[in-house]
């Protein structure tokens, strides 16, 4: 049996027990999934905490960084990229990997976007580094626009394949070169952007609610494809759902169903 939850703060908005416990019901798999929220440092004792009945958790800000940290075993991606979004026990042990980069992998994949040419991340923490490590190698350049430098370092050790750049945010105006764009910046901080008068290039948003935010409202006015964060929500819970249930199923079915409870739930 799942007996699972996600942790984080804030937490009470997460979609992720209405995905999680809508996919066990179409899986017929026995399983309870929750919301509980956990502050920044409380991992740790928290895990230590638990009876053995738990099994599965996902992770969400701020804790993501904590679980790589406090698991036993922690799968290379997640390492890579210092960032955990799933903790899974096998054989009594914790084990964290992260299916944020599958996320953006699959959505991505679902809406024929090809990721080539000059990729534009903005934001440079624990979702823009999945975000890039989804792309390098595929990407010829990756650019992240971050509103300081401090995590310079920290990105140039996921990108290791395409050519990597750092700007700060008033090099914003580069979105006009690129030929996709991802934000992993939180609401209201792309508001002020400068957007190309025209674009073909597809807009990844990471966020769901509130939405449409207002730059990608005006993405989708320009003639550029946008992607919403619920996409990406709904894709990294597939592949948690796979972990966590130990079976394989038909992602596109999967996706169809929760991306309808998603967009009912957000209405």
């Amino acid at each position: 049996m799942i007996k699972a939850a996600v942790l984080g703060s804030p937490i009470s908005h997460s979609l992720s027990p209405l995905l999680h416990t809508t996919a066990y019901r179409e899986l017929d798999v026995e399983g309870s999934y929750e919301a509980i929220d956990l502050k920044a440092g409380g991992l740790a004792q928290f895990i230590a905490s638990l009876d053995s009945s738990w099994n599965a958790f996902s992770l969400t800000m701020p804790l993501k960084e904590e679980a790589v940290l406090h698991a036993s075993l922690v799968d290379s991606l997640a390492k890579r990229i210092n960032s955990a979004n799933t903790l899974f026990k096998v054989d009594g042990s914790w084990q964290a990997a992260t299916t944020d980069v599958d996320g953006f992998t699959n959505a991505l994949k679902m809406h024929e976007v090809q990721i080539r040419g000059h990729v534009v991340i903005l934001g440079a923490g624990a979702t823009a580094r999945a975000a890039a490590a989804a792309c390098d190698g595929q990407a010829s350049v990756i650019t992240i626009v971050n509103r300081s430098g401090y995590r310079k370092q920290d990105m140039s050790q996921v990108i290791v394949k395409s050519q990597f750049q750092f700007m700060d945010w008033d090099h914003a105006g580069i979105l006009a070169d690129a030929d996709l764009v991802i934000s992993t910046v939180p609401a209201g901080a792309t508001d002020s952007l400068t957007l190309p008068q025209t674009t073909s290039a597809p807009f990844f948003e990471a966020l769901y609610n509130p939405w449409p935010t207002l730059a990608s409202k005006e993405w989708a006015l320009r003639g550029g494809l946008v992607i919403d964060g619920l996409d990406l929500l709904i894709h990294q819970a597939i592949s948690q759902i796979e972990i966590f249930s130990g079976t394989t199923f038909d992602r596109m079915s999967m996706y169809k169903l929760l991306r309808k409870v998603g967009v009912l739930a957000l209405k």
